[in-house]
């Protein structure tokens, strides 16, 4: 099965947690972007819910097919934020952030009762660290905080290149929030909670992407169909 069938497999399946009267969390990425089509034909189809994006891409594809829209001040706390991820290891610890939505998918991740993660099989991992890990800074410093951030992955334990993000014209990427990206190359994280601890105390760094203790659920969509994974169970 070809991989975007897989997403939106698992994106349908997350649809089925989706009850009246909600207030959601719209993640962004390829499976989140199935997750939001599919929640549009149900809110034509009479679903009332009301929905925070957690990027202006994933804003304006709501917005596009009509699915009812609010900024987080105004939902209040959320009944269920539906995002994908880059990777899915142990007890449901995430790297996301590869689209550079992190900051606004960790608030609103935060701002829910419970998190669904959707995604192809081909995002669990037994050890986190493959993907590079988005790690968003403030635009100040920016040499400094990278050599600062570079130190503190050594002291976690990890090894790899720390490298500012560009976009396709060799301009460093920003973020919705104008924000920064340092990109970091470490293969294997053998220990998620201590690495966020160490880059968390750099001063500069705004947030990262590993997504600790947010998860309730993983949807994963394979060649044998759906798998539903609970921090317990992995």
């Amino acid at each position: 099965m070809h991989a975007e069938d897989q997403k939106r497999r698992a994106a349908a399946h997350a649809l089925t947690y989706v009850t009246e009267g909600m207030r959601l969390g719209l993640g962004t990425g390829s499976t989140a972007r199935h997750f939001v089509e599919l929640l549009s034909e149900k809110v034509h189809a009479g679903l009332n819910v009301l929905c925070v994006p957690t990027s202006e891409q994933t804003l304006s594809q709501a917005v596009s097919l009509g699915v009812p829209i609010a900024t987080l001040d105004e939902a209040g706390p959320l009944d269920l934020c539906v995002d994908g991820a880059d990777e899915i290891g142990p007890g449901l610890a995430l790297i996301k952030g590869g689209g550079g939505a992190l900051l606004r998918e960790k608030i609103v991740a935060s701002a829910a009762r419970e998190m669904v993660v959707i995604a192809d099989s081909s995002k669990k991992v037994d050890v986190l660290g493959r993907f590079p890990l988005p790690i968003e800074i403030v635009d100040f410093g920016v040499a400094s905080i990278e050599q600062h951030v570079a130190a503190a992955v050594r002291k976690a334990g990890c090894e790899g290149a720390v490298k500012l993000r560009r976009d396709g014209d060799g301009h460093p990427f920003v973020t919705d929030q104008g924000h920064l990206i340092l990109d970091a190359h470490l293969g294997r994280i053998p220990d998620p909670a201590a690495l966020a601890r160490a880059v968390e105390e750099v001063a500069g760094v705004v947030e990262h992407g590993l997504f600790l203790g947010l998860a309730r659920r993983a949807v994963l969509a394979g060649t044998d169909g759906i798998t539903v994974l609970e921090p317990g169970s992995f």
